[in-house]
This record gives structure tokens, sequence and C-alpha cells, in this order.
């Protein structure tokens, strides 16, 4: 089967944003999910998860994993803190005579100052000085109407939403908001001194060549490469390993500012065609085109209403396989990008080249199930198209088949018919994940795990479906992320071991062990191989490594790994930083990692500012991952970086996954405030310079710990978060995310979201720790010397992902709650919000844009923490 590239934009997304979530991903899926993440490494940015990922070419039968991916969007109380605020939230509506709370309810502890990591009142950390320099002054927060109306009722729990009206994107009120909000942001970053010398910095050492790794179709390869600091990658295509390389396909030409960029991509497999989608704006609505390579000719195929698609051609190079949305109805107005209406009914279809969208064959729906999501990918044989279906973003899917080469009449003759393709049912429910890798006729390999939280691969005949046999039984420790086929019968494992990789050679057919690879401790970026190949080509990076392609033959003897192509980043020296791996203990006993990177010369007097990034969800592993911006916060600023691996992520499989999400989702929260205390006692950092940082899934990681323990730090960065989770699951592919998050509209899920030990009035109040909207008090009502830390969420107009009103209502809670509700209020740190244009959830984001963004968000961070800058 086809294997993926590396990851397009790998370093772009990684170089600036690499300290957001991140995940392995295919060329088909790199935007599409793509978030942060910026949102995500370099190979990744933070899906339909909240997160977001990179494009690379993409493995016909990886469908499982990228559909996921694509869905996808990252507290710790001391016993003294549990109850700390228990006050009552602004949210909740008081009890009637018959809704008394229970005598049992826990009264608020007296004091937070006298936590030990306090060691100095944080109330004006970070505040923006008076004009006569005496000290913190309040921001002249805009004013929002507050509509004290609209009130909803949780299983017998009023629940108030006073900024309801923000959930509307198109309302004059809505935009007028935004507008303001921005004249205050910009004044605010006006006075942070050290931006543009980090911009400056950040823009140097960017401009560096980076290249991803190649993928073979028919004799041609095909790569993305980068200058430097252009807007988006370029796909270039040549004869050979040898030949000249020539631009196929510049998305910086479709557009004048960079906002179009490249969704999926697939080429045919004799490599005389290129299916591609295009993204404006980072929106997740793709249009996909088709070019003809040999003259470089756009045809007039035009596929809309597409979005969490990959592209599979047949192998006849007739047309290719895609998953859409019905197209809205007649008269019905959509502003594809920043409408917030949900995501139902996909359906998968077959385009036939040259001919228009309406005469495209509808291969499968399902009428019952309108939140299902699916793609059909073809297998390795041209003869057997596999249909992946998924209903959230658990690695759990049901995995259909048909034989394609046996239809009387083939594909054609279902045009224009109502006929859905007949396929036949191998797994029908969602108890665990498939993901093919290889078939030789009807006898299929799987990564599953099926009775395997750490992954194996098992095989099946198709003619005898009710018998699975193990290849490669689940390693003890060690999670088996991908499972690549090479040189007709080898496979190239990848396995997480401690968040580092490790490859392992093994025999398909036997999954006999026959050879490792040494790789240094980092991350595997992708494989980009086929079995009919006798060369890969295995991407790598590190928090000291910007960039590495491996080149590996297995054509003669043992396989060895030779440099193709290392990334280069002038004015960087490694031998500068260290990076070192440490176990830290939670508040339940358990233990996670951390990776805590600086200069050599760094001491442990808690003088340092320090950066600490989560995600902790979804089953995405955060590995490391080179970022420009990470080492300039070191170099120059003297900053501590740190990455925690904390649970809800898929580090040591689905056991650890499932360890911090539903009803355990607190624990992801316990474990990253235990990052933070566990950086204060050491000496990294102290409380008042310790920055916290998220996106999408991460971005509800520090809006919530925010809120559990204010005292704890000294500024928070909040990116695309998921901040309501009362009403998440009612916006575009927010439905999605309930297998990690549960549902308010279940009364069994919203009983266990936080357990319920005394009455729905209190419990309602516990459930607010998990959602940061409903959880905002004002803290110095129980320990005087203790605010917010400064804080900035940031989101975008078209993030139709985790759409723009959830930061928007929480930036207008905590702006009244803290600020404008009160006369001369305690709350001197800035609360504000950075709300881009033409951008999205981080997927297909112009390097401008990135480098922007980050001079903004750290140019604010040096100036809460009181940083310096050293050349």
């Amino acid at each position: 089967m086809t294997t993926p590239l590396s990851n397009v934009f790998a370093q772009t997304a990684n170089t600036l944003g690499g300290q957001f979530a991140c995940q392995k991903s295919d060329l088909s899926t790199m935007f599409s999910s793509l978030c942060h993440h910026c949102c995500t490494p370099s190979i990744f940015f933070p899906l339909p998860s909240p997160a977001t990922k990179p494009l690379s070419f993409s493995r016909p039968l990886r469908f499982a994993r990228r559909l996921r991916l694509r869905l996808r969007l990252h507290l710790h109380l001391s016993p003294q803190q549990v109850f700390l605020y228990s006050n009552s939230p602004s949210f909740l509506i008081p009890p009637t005579n018959n809704q008394k709370p229970s005598p049992h309810s826990p009264r608020p502890f007296s004091s937070l100052s006298a936590s030990p990591l306090q060691t100095s009142p944080p109330s004006t950390m970070g505040s923006l000085s008076a004009p006569d320099g005496t000290g913190g002054v309040q921001l002249p927060y805009p004013p929002a109407r507050r509509d004290e109306s609209v009130v909803e009722d949780y299983h017998g729990v009023k629940v108030s939403d006073p900024y309801r009206w923000l959930e509307d994107p198109d309302s004059e009120e809505t935009k007028a908001f935004v507008e303001e909000q921005v004249k205050l942001t910009d004044s605010v970053l006006s006075t942070c001194e050290l931006r543009e010398k980090l911009k400056e910095r950040i823009t140097k050492l960017f401009d560096h060549p980076r290249y991803e790794a190649p993928s073979k179709r028919g004799d041609k390869y095909f790569y993305f490469h980068n200058t430097g600091l252009q807007a988006q990658s370029v796909l270039y295509v040549q004869d050979g390993l040898e030949g000249k390389p020539e631009v196929l396909l510049d998305p910086n030409t479709l557009s004048e500012d960079g906002t179009v960029s490249l969704g999926t991509l697939k080429v045919s497999e004799d490599g005389k065609y290129l299916a591609y989608g295009l993204n404006s704006s980072g929106s997740d609505w793709i249009t996909i085109k088709v070019m003809r390579i040999a003259d470089k000719r756009v045809e007039e195929d035009t596929i809309s209403w597409a979005k969490f698609t990959g592209i599979s051609w047949t192998h006849d190079s007739k047309g290719f396989f895609y998953s859409r949305y019905p197209a809205p109805k007649d008269g019905e107005k959509l502003d594809a990008g920043t409408e917030t209406d949900i995501n139902l009914y996909q359906e998968s279809c077959y385009h036939f080249l040259g001919t228009d969208q309406s005469e495209d064959i509808l291969c499968w729906r399902d009428q019952e199930n309108p939140k299902q999501i699916m793609g059909a990918t073809v297998a390795d044989d041209g003869k057997h198209l596999l249909l992946y279906i998924s209903e959230g973003c658990d690695p759990v899917n049901k995995i259909y088949y048909c034989d394609i080469s046996t239809l009387p009449g083939g594909l054609q003759s279902f045009r224009g018919s109502n006929k859905l393709l007949p396929f036949t049912k191998l797994v029908d429910n969602f108890d665990a994940k498939y993901e093919a890798i290889a078939n030789d006729g009807a006898s299929f390999t799987f990564l599953t795990n099926k009775d395997a939280p750490r992954y194996k691969l098992v095989r099946v005949d198709l003619n005898d479906p009710s018998s699975w046999t193990d290849v490669v039984p689940e390693s003890e420790k060690d999670v088996l992320e991908s499972a690549d086929v090479v040189n007709g019968d080898k496979l190239i494992l990848s396995y997480l071991s401690d968040v580092k990789n490790v490859l392992e050679i093994r025999d398909l057919r036997t999954g006999s062990f026959l050879h490792q690879l040494p790789i240094d401790i980092g991350t595997v970026t992708g494989v980009s191989a086929r079995r009919q190949d006798n060369v890969a080509f295995i991407g790598f990076t590190s928090f000291l490594s910007p960039g590495i392609i491996y080149q590996c033959d297995f054509g003669f003897g043992d396989p060895e790994l030779k440099v193709f192509r290392e990334t280069i980043v002038p004015g960087f020296d490694r031998s500068e930083f260290q990076v070192k791996q440490v176990f830290v203990t939670s508040k339940d006993g358990n233990k996670f990692p951390i990776f805590i990177g600086s200069k050599k010369d760094t001491k442990l007097d808690g003088s340092n500012p320090c950066l600490l990034y989560g995600y902790g969800g979804f089953n995405i592993s955060i590995t490391p991952s080179f970022s420009v911006t990470r080492v300039t916060l070191a170099k120059h600023l003297g900053a501590v970086f740190c990455m925690a691996n904390i649970r809800g992520g898929g580090e040591y499989g689905e056991e650890w996954h499932k360890a911090g999400s539903l009803g355990k989702k607190q624990n992801v929260f316990d474990d990253f405030i235990s990052a933070g205390e566990y950086l204060v006692s050491e000496g990294y950092t102290q409380a008042k310079k310790l920055c916290i940082e998220g996106a999408s899934n991460g971005g509800l990681l520090v809006g919530a710990c925010i809120n559990q323990r204010p005292d704890l730090f000294g500024c928070a960065l909040a990116h695309v978060g998921v901040m309501d989770m009362l009403r998440f699951h009612k916006f575009t592919i927010g439905h999605a995310w309930t297998s990690d998050y549960g549902c308010s509209e279940k009364e069994e899920e919203f009983h266990w979201l936080i357990k319920f030990k005394f009455s729905i009035a209190v419990f309602l109040c516990n459930l607010c720790r998990y959602s940061p909207l409903h959880n905002v008090r004002r803290p110095w009502e129980v320990s005087p010397d203790v605010q917010y830390p400064p804080t900035m969420l940031l989101t975008a107009d078209h993030d139709d992902r985790v759409v723009p009103h959830h930061s928007l209502k929480l930036l207008a809670t905590l702006q009244y709650v803290l600020c404008t509700s009160l006369e001369n209020s305690p709350q001197t740190n800035p609360i504000i919000g950075r709300i881009d244009r033409k951008s999205g959830h981080g997927a297909g984001r112009p390097t401008q844009k990135m480098i922007d963004e980050a001079a903004d968000r750290y140019g604010f961070m040096a100036k809460m923490v009181n940083a310096t800058w050293t050349e």
C-alpha cells in the first residue's frame, strides 16, 4: 500500500508552532487537521478533534486514522484548596425553596496565600503600569450587553447564558464586540517592548529552506519545498531522484495574501493526475480540483462542499472517491467558513474525471445516523474498496468492503441510479480501531487496538471473517503508532516508547523481528514508502533537530538510515541548549513525563521565565519537535520551555487516553497543575513567571486551570479553545468530541462530568470546574492577594472547527465578572483576546500570520512575566 509522505509543511507548522498538539499525519490530512496547532508540530499543526494536523501523501488504507484526526480538536487542587472557589458562580440561578444546597456542601478554604508556591503577592504581576508608574491599573474594557433572560434548563438545573448573542458571527453586535476587543488588544500589545525584537528574531530564524520527504507515483517523485518565508509550501515534481525538479502547484499564486492553502491532495497511481483540495482562510471546507500533471493543465472538474475528506483514486485513473456534505438547499445562504451550523449526513461519493459533480456516484450514506463520518479508500490491489465509518474521535471504527473489480458493468453502472455500492460489513460496531496496512487478495493485515490498548497487527481473510490471527502482538510497554510496508514483505513499525519513537523492521508474513533502525531521541514525523518500492524515506525531528529526512534502501542486505536531506537553521546552535525528560507525580499518585528544555547555563534559582505547554486529549501524543519560537525564548529571554505529556493523550495507549476523558477529565487538569507545581518547587521558575499555553483541546486545558489555580500562573495563552462545555456539540463538528467530553444533553453524562455527591446545585458548581465558561469566579473573595493571571485568548474568524464564540463568550465573561462588574476591581492583570482575520483553526495559516501571532503572544508573555532580552 502506498505510504504517507512525511508531513506537508511539517516544519513550517512545527518550526514556529511546534509547541502545539501534534500527531503523525498523512498528506491528505495535513491541513484538514492542522491545529495549531499552528496548532502543532512539524509535522503537525493543533482536526475534526479540536486539534489540527498537517498534510502529507496519504496511504490509501490509512483512512481510519486520518478520519479521526480530522474530527478531533488538550486540575490539580492541593488538599487545602479543594473547595477554594466554591463560592457561587455567576451562571448558576439561585435555587428555589425546594432546591436547597446539601448541608454537606463544603465551605471555602480560608486563604490561598498560604500556598508554599506563592513567593510574592501576584496582585500586580504583569499588570500594565498606571500613568504615574505606581502600579497596576485596570484596562478600559469595552462594555458587552448581558441578556439575563437567556436561561436553559439542564435536567432541573437552570443555567444562564447572557452572551449567547455572540454565537451569531454575522450579527452587527458581534462584529462591534470583535472590533472593540481588537482595538483593546492592539493597545496592550503596543506597550509590549519585546514584541518587535521577537518578531525580527523569529523571522530571521524562520527564513531557511525546508523540504518534505518525497513520495513516488508512477516514475515520478513529488515533494513540498518552502524557500523560507513563502506563505505556503510549494509542490514539486521530478523524474527520479536525480531529475530536475519543477513546480507543479504553487498555492502562493492562488491568493494575494497567502490565505488559500492546500487541504488535501492525492496523485493517481500512474502519476498522471493530481487531485487537490483548496482551503480558503483556514476553513475546514475544501474545493477539490484536478490537474493533468504532464502539461500542468487544471481540468474543469470542481468538487464543492467537501469536508473532513481524503482522496482515493481508482487504479484506472478514471476518477476518485471523496466525502462531502449535502449542499445548502435552494435559497439557503451559507458563508462557508464563518457559519456555525452543525455538520450532519456526510456522504461517500465517486467522481468521474471530466464530468460535473452532479453526476457523481453516491457510494454510501446512512440517513439513520447523521453524525457518522465516513471515507472510502482503494486497497493496494486496486480491487477492494474499504469504507471506514466513525461517529466521534475515539480510536474506533466500522469497516466495510466492496470488490469493485467484480461489479457488473463496473462503477459506470451506478451512474444515474439511486443504488449504493454493495458493501459487505466486516466490522459493524464501534468496539475498536481497524486500519488496513496491506492486503494479498482477500487476506488483509490490520493495525488494531482490539483487546490491545497499545495496538497490534492482525490478519483476516475476507472469506473467513470470523477468524482473526495475531501477526505482531501488543508490546508490553510501547505503543505501536504506525506500520508501513516496503519492498514486498518488510514492515516498518514505529513504536512510541516513553514519548520517543523507536523503529523496527519485521517480516509482514510472519511478524518476526528482523532489524532495528537506530534513531536519536525524538519523533518520526512520517514514513514515505510503498510495497512495490524498495526505498523508504523517514522524517525525523526533535527539540534540537530542525528536521532530517532519512533514505533507507531495503533492496540489498540490512537496511541502513542515510541522510537524504537535513534542515539547517542559520543562527541556531544546538550545543547551546539542553533537553531532559523527568517524571512528575500527579495528585492521585499517577506519574507522567515532562520534557524540559533550556540554555545549558540556566540556573535553577526560580528566576527564569517558563513556558509550559499541554494538550491532554483525543488520544493525541505530543512528541518532541523543533520550534524556532521555543529556542528564541530560551536564548534571548532565558526561558525554560516545557511540554507535559498528561493523561488524555495517546502517549501510553488507549488506557492513558481513557484515563483523561469523559468522567476522568479532571485527571488532565490535575496532571497539568502538578507539572506547574513541580517546575516551581524544583527552582525552574516561580509562579509569577510561569506561563501556560495550549490550543484547541489545550485551550480548554488552560481555561480550566486558570479557573482552578489562578495563583499558580503568571500568564496564560489559550488558543482556539473549547470553552463552553454545555453547548460545544451544537456547532459544526463539535458533536464528534462527545467521545472525549460527554454531552450535557444526556443526564447521566451531565452528572459524571464531575462526580455528583451533593445537591444538584452544588454539583453544577463542580461541573464548572470543567467548563471554563461556567467557572469564572473572583478569587480575591477568598484570598485577597489573588487575581487571575494576565490572559490572552486567541481565536480566528474562519475557525469552523472550534467556532470563535467559545473564546468570545469566555472573554466577555472574564472581563465582566473580574473587571467591569466592580468598581475598583482587584483584577488589574489584563484579560485580552487576539482575534485573527481570514484565518481558521490553524491549518493553512500563511507563514507571516504565524510569525505575527508568535510575536504577539510571546511579546505579551514577556511583558507579563517581566522577562528581559539578552543577545
